[in-house]
């Protein structure tokens, strides 16, 4: 085989193993468990604990620096940054207890996300595009688990935000996605397993519609596309939410 027929391959599977792994870190630095000017791992570290390439851990470090969530002083390492919190504004993980909790971060994520994708529609590069695409690729294409349907899912979101140029827009996306998403984690499990090609294919036409109005530079149907997803996903949280409740009173 022509080896040039198989780089564009090797390419995206290393865009999504990238992906993958700046999910990881960034739910770690913004959860706290990676604290402000901790060193990261070394590269052989990460790749050994991953089981992924050189290039995979290089290409992540990439992107998290371009967020502003690490920053690498040469002969040194990788330093987590201090991540801005506007008016000291957080959001206590354990606090996000309740149905009606989890449907409210939902709700500001609401408002913020639908004007970044009309942001993002103006702003965004061709490589920022890119990255979208391989993000929903990657989903749409591999044995989707509960963990990494949620974690790729929330990678695309985050895409959107770093696109709209805005730090504050990815600062505050990361911090909401990690109030929520062990508890969105531990409920999708229902949905996914119950009603799986169905969610799926659902998910995907969400999706698509968001990306290819960002494609097409209409921030109006960005808007309306994020506003549509996001309000269905609210409505399949609960549905999740309560019918365990249900199950656990042996309802």
């Amino acid at each position: 085989m022509d080896k040039h027929s198989v780089q564009p391959n090797v390419r995206r599977r290393h865009r999504s193993l990238a992906e993958d792994l700046v999910t990881e870190l960034s739910q770690r630095i913004c959860s706290g468990e990676l604290a402000r000017a901790t060193k990261l791992p070394t590269e052989s570290q990460v790749m050994a604990e991953h089981g992924v390439s050189r290039t995979v851990v290089r290409e992540a470090i990439s992107r998290l620096q371009a967020s502003g969530l690490v920053e690498t002083r040469h002969g040194v390492g990788t330093f987590v940054c201090d991540i801005p919190s506007p008016s000291g504004f957080r959001i206590d993980p354990a606090s996000v207890a309740t149905l009606q909790d989890v449907l409210a971060v939902l709700e500001l994520r609401i408002s913020l996300e639908v004007e970044a994708a009309g942001l993002a529609c103006v702003r965004r590069t061709d490589e920022q595009l890119q990255i979208m695409r391989d993000s929903l690729d990657a989903l749409n294409s591999r044995a989707v688990s509960v963990d990494y349907a949620v974690s790729a899912d929330f990678q695309f979101h985050q895409q959107i935000a770093l696109a709209t140029g805005n730090r504050y827009f990815t600062d505050i996306m990361l911090h909401l996605g990690v109030s929520i998403l062990p508890r969105a984690r531990r409920h999708s499990t229902r949905v996914v397993n119950d009603n799986k090609e169905p969610y799926l294919e659902r998910l995907s036409r969400e999706h698509e519609d968001i990306y290819k109005a960002i494609v097409r530079r209409d921030a109006d149907a960005a808007r309306a596309a994020m506003r549509l997803h996001l309000s269905n996903s609210r409505e399949r949280m609960r549905c999740a939410y309560e019918a365990a409740e249900a199950e656990a009173s042996g309802n």
